[in-house]
């Protein structure tokens, strides 16, 4: 039920930005603003297929999320090896980087052509309860990953993560009407493979030294995370859909900045009321490889998770939710591979397994996009081709 009720209020949402643009576009037209024929309306707008533009833009979107989710892995292990471990502050660099944004969302300002051609932004009553709804979501699922990471051993961690995979293919299918063929089936099962792979062979030594009542905490938090991250993407792909309605890569800045405004406001709320802001000195102090390194390495994990959320949203914007989670999981076997480079892990067979399975998975998705592209190539043809027969005739 509780899906039927957030779809039935987005369309809610949806109406009331359908409502203004309507009433701004009568007003236009009875000034003499605009001139659209009845046929026109009528006819709707006609699918156009994927260009190389948008090849190209999913590529950098691919780069940006699997070098952020690396980058910001391998210096959160840093962290938490030198010294580091406040909860709350783990939270906080998560969504605290987005400042760095804001010089390229005044970049990208829309332009008067593109602004007249543009449909009318949806209230701003209506984009408020949007930033505020999904700051505070990623606030609670930061959180709960950083209790997950704390209390559970990392094999346990890794395949509980792996779950959001099969939790966002429920909620794309659900709220997004997400649509399954084989290669899409075959992509989710050898992700979800390679991801538990990895987990099963992770070491797990640690376990046996949590306490049972911390251990309980950390497996129902990393499960719930899991759960809320796949719904964050799933209602991202469904507000893109149904309220925003607008196709540029300002409206992803916009999406990533705000419910960080939010996202990092409640962090710092929690910062205080938790007491961990007193202790904040003494970890720096006593961080092994200096307080200058603590801050860095707090700062640079902070700006690769702002570089990863760029990529996730342009995924969700481009292509789907689910999409861009099976990017997401493709780079669970990447980290370890680059752990053996930077932390001197052992790379043993398994780990070359996982990683394989996850490349065969990523590409039957791709795969599946390209058959897509390429059916709606051909259908476009044949529209070309039916329309100048009629008018032949």
């Amino acid at each position: 039920m509780i899906f039927v009720w957030i779809r039935y209020s987005l369309e809610n949402i949806e109406s009331m930005a359908d409502a203004v643009q309507e009433v701004e576009l009568h007003t236009r037209a009875k000034d003499g603003d605009l001139g659209i024929s009845s046929s026109s309306t009528a006819a709707g707008p006609i699918p156009k297929p994927r260009n190389y533009r948008w090849w190209f833009r999913v590529a950098v979107y691919v780069i940006f999320l699997l070098a952020g989710q690396a980058t910001a892995t391998l210096l959160g292990r840093l962290y938490y090896d030198k010294g580091g471990n406040s909860k709350w502050m783990a939270t906080f660099v998560q969504s605290a980087g987005f400042p760095i944004l804001i010089p390229v969302l005044l970049f990208f300002l829309p332009s008067a052509d593109s602004a007249a051609a543009a449909t009318s932004p949806p209230p701003l009553s209506a984009l408020l309860l949007l930033y505020v709804f999904f700051g505070l979501l990623l606030t609670g699922d930061n959180l709960m990953y950083s209790y997950g990471l704390l209390y559970l051993p990392v094999s346990t961690y890794s395949l509980l993560c792996a779950t959001q995979l099969a939790f966002n293919a429920l909620f794309s299918f659900l709220l997004n009407s997400q649509k399954f063929t084989s290669l899409i089936i075959n992509s989710l099962f050898l992700l979800t493979v390679s991801a538990s792979l990895l987990a099963v062979n992770s070491d797990s030594d640690n376990s046996t030294k949590i306490p049972k009542g911390k251990y309980v905490i950390g497996f129902l938090c990393t499960l719930g995370a899991s759960a809320g991250y796949s719904l964050y993407l799933s209602l991202l792909q469904l507000s893109f859909e149904k309220v925003i309605k607008s196709e540029n890569f300002r409206v992803v800045l916009e999406m990533q900045i705000y419910p960080s405004f939010v996202a990092t406001c409640g962090c710092v709320v929690g910062l205080f009321a938790s007491g961990e802001w007193n202790g904040l000195k003494t970890e720096m102090d006593g961080y092994e490889e200096g307080s200058v390194s603590y801050v860095m390495t707090l700062v640079w994990i902070a700006i690769a998770w702002q570089i990863c959320s760029v990529g996730i949203l342009g995924l969700i914007f481009e292509v789907s939710s689910l999409f861009s989670n099976v990017i997401s999981t493709l780079g669970l076997p990447v980290v370890p591979v680059l752990a053996v480079v930077f932390f001197g892990d052992k790379m043993d067979g398994v780990k070359a397994i996982a990683l394989l399975l996850a490349l065969w998975g990523s590409v039957s998705y791709v795969y599946q996009h390209y058959l897509d592209d390429s059916k709606s190539k051909s259908n476009a043809k044949l529209v070309v081709s039916a329309n100048d027969g009629s008018d032949n005739a």
